[in-house]
């Protein structure tokens, strides 16, 4: 379990540190920049969400399995 927590809060510091970065550099305007921001975030919550659902089946099955046990 440590690993997956470990794992998933690397991805989503690297999803920030990455949209920061793409905010920063990016030659825009302010309102095609905040739509953008706005998409990436959407965007970021989706796979966290995903991941995090993907945790807790993986999580469940191994709860599961040891109480079988």
């Amino acid at each position: 379990m440590n690993r997956i927590f470990s794992f998933l809060a690397g991805a989503m510091c690297g999803a920030i540190v990455g949209a920061t970065a793409a905010l920063l550099l990016t030659p825009t305007s302010g309102q095609q920049l905040r739509a953008d921001a706005v998409s990436r975030w959407e965007e970021a919550l989706a796979e966290a969400r995903q991941a995090m659902e993907e945790t807790r089946k993986e999580m469940r099955a191994q709860y599961e399995q040891m109480q079988k046990s």
